[in-house]
């Protein structure tokens, strides 16, 4: 196995789990990290699936009794219903607007420049949503959200779809927006990735089955372990985090990353169109 590709499938496993779960996108770190190692092609593409898995069993395992409990209790329990249909109904908007854009969201917004104006953008936001008279916290825990509530947060999830914008971020940010606590909107992000990336990870092996090859099993498990080992520490580092802070500092953090994206590209440093 080539040493040079397991280092590569190291990185990004890291970069993957580390960006998961918090608002800085992370697809968008994963299209400019693996442009600079130059491992961003269709191989490149079916290793960003592998990883993302790693980081989704982070999440099922820290919250494995939550789950189990509300599958487990799915047909008895009301409030294990009231949640599961919670999350089918926040799944909906990205799943649609994805099957029906995705393609071109793709063809035309996958590339460096597009990136870092996004993350410029949207760390504007999250300082506008903080900066914003706080709005009455309405609801305290995941188990007391509506419907509607899952509703709001499914559309805005689905400006995900933007590479750069963050799913995460989009859905804690409307959550917070929408009265939800910062801890309620957390787990809820949380608790949301598990079926969003488990079926969009599915449907893309399915797509790219053809690339699938005994070769890469050892990259695959490197990148796998790693996505999953740093995205368990960041889901519990961010719980604790916003306990006794806000988000700016993710805001200001995407708002200079961007920009030295743009810098760099500008200046001719790095070809990021190219990569």
């Amino acid at each position: 196995m080539d040493i040079l590709l397991l280092l590569k499938a190291l990185i990004l496993g890291i970069v993957e789990g580390l960006t998961e779960f918090l608002p800085v996108s992370s697809t968008g770190h994963l299209i400019l990290v693996g442009g600079l190692l130059n491992f961003n092609d269709e191989r490149g593409k079916l290793f960003e699936i592998v990883i993302q898995s790693g980081a989704i069993l982070a999440v099922v395992w820290e919250y494995r009794q939550r789950l189990s409990d509300a599958v487990t209790h799915a047909f008895s329990d009301r409030q294990a219903q009231h949640f599961l249909i919670n999350l089918a109904i926040a799944f909906v908007p990205l799943a649609a607007l994805g099957l029906l854009f995705g393609k071109a969201i793709k063809a035309h917004l996958f590339n460096a420049p597009t990136v870092a104006t996004t993350f410029i953008l949207g760390g504007f936001i999250i300082l506008w949503a903080e900066q914003r008279q706080k709005t009455t916290v309405r609801v305290e825990v995941v188990e007391r959200m509506s419907y509607l509530d899952a509703l709001k947060l499914g559309i805005a999830q689905a400006f995900a779809l933007i590479p750069g914008t963050s799913r995460s971020g989009a859905t804690i940010i409307g959550g917070m927006l929408f009265g939800l606590s910062r801890r309620a909107a957390t787990e809820f992000s949380f608790f949301l990735a598990v079926p969003t990336l488990i079926i969009a990870s599915l449907y893309q092996l399915y797509k790219e089955r053809a690339l699938l090859s005994a070769d890469d099993l050892g990259m695959w498990a490197v990148g796998f372990l790693a996505a999953f080992a740093s995205a368990f520490l960041c889901v519990r580092w961010l719980l604790r985090y916003i306990m006794t802070h806000d988000f700016k500092i993710f805001a200001w953090y995407r708002i200079a990353f961007g920009l030295l994206i743009l810098l760099t590209w500008q200046m001719g440093w790095i070809d990021w169109v190219d990569n």
